[in-house]
């Protein structure tokens, strides 16, 4: 998985009046926790804009005043109407201990079913998964050409070596469902072809009495 640098600085004091400040400073109150005591800091918006404006997950390198933690950004809180950051929390990670992340999926390919006039529906956008550090994937890729109509692929579907799927095997991640143009196409081809075989019959009736006259 891919690693970002976030440079933090302690803070002095805490409670809500240095939080307001903060934010007039367009900072962030955050705090990193999973150490022997959580870590109180602030961290800039600038800073956090390479986190909070990407669909990506990241690896945090943690620069607090010098000392670097290796982190994951685990929650986020908004201002409800302005476009403000309130908080943010951190969790501090090891090298040899498993990591709970939500990871994106990416659909890759062109699905068989498509070209038939199917649809891809997309279900799940993010798996939550189970795995170290060093195996976490940036995306969950998943390539849909084989897919045809009324397939889907499932979580069960997928094997990731050193990453456990937390989600349930039976939830559907793609499918491609059939569209109401391909099915009034379908029938129309149908009807089609039964008319043609009533012309025929038909026929063959016609010459038989032309025959027996």
């Amino acid at each position: 998985m891919k690693s970002v640098v976030i440079k933090g600085e302690l803070r002095k004091s805490l409670g809500k009046k240095d939080a307001k400040k903060l934010r007039l400073e367009e900072k962030a109150p955050a705090v990193l926790y999973g150490s022997d005591e959580p870590v109180h800091f602030s961290v800039s918006f600038a800073e956090l804009r390479q986190l909070v404006y990407t669909p990506s997950v990241y690896l945090i390198d943690l620069d607090i005043d010098g000392t670097v933690y290796k982190a994951l950004m685990q929650d986020i809180q908004w201002h409800p109407v302005d476009e403000v950051v309130l908080h943010v929390d951190f969790l501090q990670i090891n090298d040899d201990k498993s990591i709970k992340i939500n990871v994106p999926v990416k659909v890759e390919g062109f699905a068989k079913g498509i070209k038939k006039g199917g649809k891809l529906n997309t279900t799940l956008r993010r798996l939550s998964v189970r795995a170290l550090a060093a195996n976490l994937p940036d995306t969950i890729d998943i390539d849909v050409t084989k897919l045809d109509i009324g397939e889907t692929i499932k979580v069960g579907d997928l094997n990731l070596p050193g990453v456990e799927l937390l989600d349930p095997k039976s939830n559907v991640i793609v499918s491609v469902s059939i569209t109401r143009a391909a099915k009034s196409a379908a029938g129309g081809a149908e009807e089609e072809g039964e008319g043609e075989g009533e012309g025929e019959e038909g026929a063959e009736a016609e010459a038989s009495e032309s025959t027996e006259e």
